[in-house]
């Protein structure tokens, strides 16, 4: 990850948030899956607010079991508020301090990596939000649950930008229903322990966030992408590659994270991504061959069996419900987001 890379990144997130920021001062911040690419940026994060806003820090306890993360980050926390607790979400725990905030990030979100652990994935979703949300209802914890947009499915040309009152066009029996299920289900979860028991529980649905921090052996389109080049490979796109998408640069995707956690409203769901511009995979890449000043040679490839086909062919957020609640407006565009993104990847996957 580099974590004193991203503190550029962190100190742009802080700048976004604000006065609301000082809602954590003083207090104590649970984030499952604590070293996977979104959960870890919310270190530098706490390392500023510690530093330079807060009286009173606040404390981070980071809990992850390494499935799909590295254990090399735990060679970068030599800070005094950071706890680290190895252990599976699946598996219920005795949290005795108390809890003010709870991050569940804890999921398995690369195809690759959910077709290898299919049945992690959906315990992960479903038994380990429960778990979360059950020291949530023990602390009057405020939680924010990591949905995905993949609960949305292959959506129709009509609902592209697609809003957060769509129903979804999911397989219950695809390649990839272990993934999108589990997190339709876990979000069921997450609002019965609010109309029951009164949990502040928010959901967000990430849309292809970016940034510093990805794995390269994540297998997901830009980290793929960028071991890709940095080794000299022609760059391999499944499918036709007219696939479309939009990109959302971790600075933003993490500011509406906190923006969900701190001012959502309880139960309810909010699309965090970027609504511009929605392109396809081999547009993509003339757009990296700009940034990069370099020739991005293409080879359509068929799906590998270790990836699950069947993936939307449009993802775009409607970001009208975000903006509205949350003051949500992503500001780094595409050319920016991948300027940074490669200026560390060509150390950090060399």
């Amino acid at each position: 990850m580099n974590i004193q890379r991203n503190e550029e990144d962190a100190k742009a997130i802080v700048k976004q948030l604000g006065e609301d920021i000082k809602e954590f001062e003083g207090k104590t911040i649970l984030i499952t899956g604590g070293f996977g690419f979104l959960g870890q940026m919310f270190i530098p994060v706490a390392k500023i607010l510690n530093h330079t806003n807060f009286t009173s820090p606040c404390k981070i306890i980071l809990m992850d079991n390494f499935i799909t993360s590295s254990e090399l980050i735990k060679n970068e926390l030599d800070y005094d508020f950071v706890e680290f607790i190895e252990h599976d979400v699946i598996q219920r725990i005795p949290i005795k301090q108390k809890i003010d905030f709870i991050i569940h990030a804890a999921g398995i979100a690369s195809p690759t990596y959910y077709r290898k652990y299919p049945l992690e994935t959906l315990d992960v979703a479903i038994q380990g939000t429960r778990n979360m949300l059950d020291i949530a209802k023990e602390n009057n914890s405020k939680l924010l649950f990591f949905s995905s947009s993949e609960i949305y499915g292959d959506p129709y040309n009509d609902d592209v930008p697609t809003s957060e009152d769509y129903r979804g066009n999911v397989s219950c029996l695809g390649p990839r229903a272990c993934y999108d299920e589990s997190k339709r289900l876990g979000e069921t979860i997450t609002r019965i322990y609010f109309e029951q028991f009164g949990v502040h529980s928010v959901i967000v649905r990430p849309f292809n966030v970016f940034g510093p921090g990805m794995n390269k052996n994540d297998y997901r389109v830009l980290p793929n992408f960028a071991r890709q080049i940095i080794t000299g490979n022609n760059v391999k796109v499944y499918g036709t590659g007219n696939q479309t998408r939009t990109y959302c640069y971790i600075t933003d995707a993490v500011t509406g994270f906190i923006k969900a956690l701190l001012n959502g409203k309880p139960g309810e769901a909010y699309n965090i991504g970027n609504d511009s511009p929605e392109i396809s995979v081999i547009e993509l890449t003339k757009h990296i061959s700009n940034v990069i000043q370099q020739e991005v040679k293409v080879e359509l490839s068929e799906y590998p069996s270790s990836y699950p086909p069947d993936e939307p062919q449009r993802r775009c957020p409607d970001l009208t419900k975000s903006r509205r609640d949350l003051d949500f407006n992503p500001t780094v565009n595409l050319e920016d987001g991948l300027q940074k993104f490669f200026e560390w990847a060509r150390i950090a996957y060399s």
